[in-house]
């Protein structure tokens, strides 16, 4: 007598479908294309979770960039000046800074421009 593992298979199958509820269409009760569906979203999560840390590091560039607009600098001068005048700070601090300690910011943006001139 053969066995078919019918137990087996339904529990995996159930998995899949409990990871797949909420997905569009037949990607949540269609096996195969739930399958399809789940493979997929586990290569997009993974190429996504790069990508957050691009788009956090571009959006701290573009607030300290405003920030030192705002005090008749350019961003690229300004992390010169900084990277000159011996401080290292990365961008996230910078930003918060420039977002909530505005007067540190201030202070820190004239060192960059008394080191440059």
């Amino acid at each position: 007598m053969r066995v078919k593992g019918g137990s087996i298979s339904n529990k995996k199958r159930k998995k899949l479908f409990s990871i797949t509820k909420g997905y569009w269409g037949q990607h949540k009760n269609v096996y195969r294309r739930a399958k399809e569906a789940f493979l997929a979203a586990l290569s997009r999560a993974y190429g996504d979770r790069k990508r957050k840390k691009r788009d956090y590091r571009k959006l701290w560039i573009t607030r300290i960039s405003a920030a030192t607009r705002a005090e008749g600098m350019g961003y690229s001068t300004f992390i010169n000046g900084i990277k000159k005048a011996g401080i290292t700070m990365n961008r996230k601090m910078l930003s918060e800074l420039a977002i909530h300690d505005a007067p540190a910011f201030r202070e820190l943006v004239a060192q960059a421009k008394s080191i440059l001139k």
